[in-house]
């Protein structure tokens, strides 16, 4: 398309220059009137400009405009968000009810595993068919076997499992990852078989965990 283009202005700049050159000049029958000098050659240069900052614009328009680069963010593996997870000791009941469901529901588990266990815990206190914190929903009877009397087993806190336990629960809270949907509400270990399993869809199986919605 330039090469088209060039031609087409240098013609213009041609035409333009020699219409400026040999224009008469021009003088009024009347007393006083204004005369029209001849154009001098010094206005050429003036109309150079002019052709080389059209020819400039020319280019710049017929110019691909560049590519936007797309940025993509890369979600951190999970163990690397576990690995870095700093205990600074300071949490809410609702955190530490959430770890200690994870320590003692899956801290066997992979780290796939314990963050499906905590997701449930999390979407049974979101689902409104559950009571509404986290604490609440670990604690109601009959619902986690690792429960005695409405009351937690103390955990091993100087223990790994206890800080992956934190870490993970720290990771589901903020959802920074997942493993399962937000309707999962349930699971059991593979080696039982309840009756309300049949009556679920299957959504996962994590280890030794079936999940379901």
């Amino acid at each position: 398309m330039l090469g088209s283009l060039r031609p087409r202005l240098f013609a213009a700049f041609v035409l333009a220059a020699f219409a400026f050159v040999s224009t008469p000049a021009l003088a009024a029958d009347g007393e006083g009137a204004p005369v029209v000098q001849t154009a001098s050659i010094a206005t050429l240069p003036n109309l150079a400009a002019i052709v080389r900052d059209q020819t400039a614009q020319a280019e710049r328009s017929a110019a691909p405009a560049p590519t936007a680069a797309i940025a993509t963010a890369t979600p951190r593996p999970l163990r690397d968000m576990v690995v870095s997870f700093v205990d600074y000791g300071n949490y809410d009941a609702e955190q530490l009810c959430l770890a200690k469901a994870v320590y003692f529901e899956a801290r066997s588990e992979s780290l796939e595993g314990q963050l499906a266990v905590a997701e449930v815990v999390l979407n049974r206190a979101a689902s409104g068919r559950y009571p509404p914190t986290v604490c609440a929903v670990v604690t109601q009877h009959a619902q986690f076997s690792f429960i005695r009397a409405g009351r937690f087993p103390t955990p091993d806190t100087s223990s790994e499992g206890w800080h992956k336990a934190l870490a993970i629960a720290d990771i589901a809270a903020k959802r920074l990852a997942s493993q399962v949907g937000r309707d999962v509400l349930w699971y059991h270990a593979t080696y039982v078989a309840p009756a309300w399993g049949r009556q679920r869809t299957r959504a996962a199986q994590i280890g030794t965990h079936i999940f379901y919605s």
